[in-house]
């Protein structure tokens, strides 16, 4: 059996290769050759052309034949209608921009997702609403077009070794650089359905065991376990030993908390799979507070260059100055505020379900 993994050096592809040669495949990888990864065994066959490229693509695969094809990188919808009679099976990875409100909440009422997000909420169906969204979601019909019995699956932001534009570098940066504080937006409290690569990997590699079930099927994955950006933060700084102070903002005031939300909401993104628990039988493989963990010495151990290209991608700025002026003048507004406002404070009502419970009332 042969296989064809389009892309294959980023975070999710040494552990897809490597779980296709335990399947028994012969397996090619077919990427720029601008990285390799240590993890890919010398017997993987390197294809090196430009995925984007139509030209370079068709002139790269001559006439292989191949008995499944995983597309992760390239023009989707080109690598498709390419893949025709040179595969079997076709896989492919889009994304959440699919989703209506996934790249603008007031794009739905009320704004925001709905949560969880099951693979049959609306779509992005309009170019002129949300230009890479529609272009997203335009690329998985353009895959059933042409594989009918394909699987494609919807990829959260995926976290650990080898991503190019790693969202906790912001936060690992600060902690190597000796940050005391770090500035959340809305308490960090959001829910932004991300995925460890093993687990993002293994999603994929379960539609390659279940063909019959996963035959032209679409699927939410993701980790099983969902964290909050606070979560993530508490996760880093304890995987590198470092202590701070966790300073909540509101978002509209939280300027340099941006690359960590990565919108200009602080509404949740998070996938309902049920689909892919039930059909394909999916759990993580790795726990997400350990794969955070594992993501945070990664970068301490490989750090990206100081104002280098993957840091500009970020557009991440780390002003250290004017976060401290920032804060500075936060604590002021904070210690400014009135105190005794209320003759007598509200409560939390008869259903207060915090520490301790409610009191107890009379005996029996």
């Amino acid at each position: 059996m042969r296989a064809l993994v389009i892309g294959g050096t980023g975070p999710t592809g040494h552990f897809i290769v490597n779980g296709l040669l335990e399947r028994g495949y012969d397996v090619a990888i077919l990427h720029t050759g601008n990285h390799e990864v240590a993890e890919i065994p010398a017997s993987v066959v390197h294809i090196h052309t430009n995925p984007f490229d139509e030209q370079a693509l068709i002139d790269a695969l001559g006439d292989l034949h191949f008995d499944i094809t995983l597309a992760m990188y390239g023009r989707l919808r080109r690598v498709a209608e390419i893949m025709v009679g040179r595969t079997e099976r076709f896989v492919s990875v889009g994304g959440g921009p699919a989703y209506r409100g996934f790249m603008n909440a007031d794009m739905v009422h009320p704004p925001g997702l709905p949560v969880p997000t099951g693979e049959d909420a609306v779509k992005t169906t309009s170019e002129a609403e949300d230009g890479k969204g529609y272009r997203v979601y335009r690329s998985e019909e353009v895959v059933f077009t042409h594989h009918p019995n394909a699987t494609h699956f919807r990829y959260p932001q995926i976290y650990g070794a080898y991503q190019v534009v790693p969202r906790e570098w912001s936060i690992v940066r600060r902690i190597l650089d000796g940050r005391p504080f770090i500035i959340l937006p809305d308490d960090g409290l959001s829910l932004n359905h991300s995925g460890a690569a093993a687990n993002a990997a293994h999603a994929l590699l379960l539609a390659v065991d279940q063909p019959e079930v996963a035959a032209g099927q679409v699927y939410n994955c993701g980790d099983d376990h969902v964290l909050t950006l606070k979560q993530v933060v508490q996760l880093c700084a304890e995987a590198l030993g470092h202590e701070w102070e966790m300073i909540s903002m509101p978002y509209d005031l939280a300027v340099s908390a941006r690359p960590l939300i990565s919108q200009p909401w602080t509404t949740h993104r998070m996938f309902d799979l049920t689909k892919i628990k039930s059909e394909l039988g999916y759990r993580d493989v790795v726990s997400p507070v350990e794969g955070i963990k594992q993501a945070a010495v990664w970068l301490r151990d490989h750090p990206l260059a100081y104002g280098g290209r993957e840091e500009v991608m970020l557009q991440d700025p780390f002003d250290y100055a004017a976060e401290d002026r920032l804060v500075a003048a936060w604590k002021r507004a904070v210690q400014s505020m009135p105190k005794d406002l209320f003759q007598q404070e509200p409560g939390f009502t008869a259903s207060y379900s915090g520490p301790g419970g409610s009191q107890r009332k009379g005996s029996w």
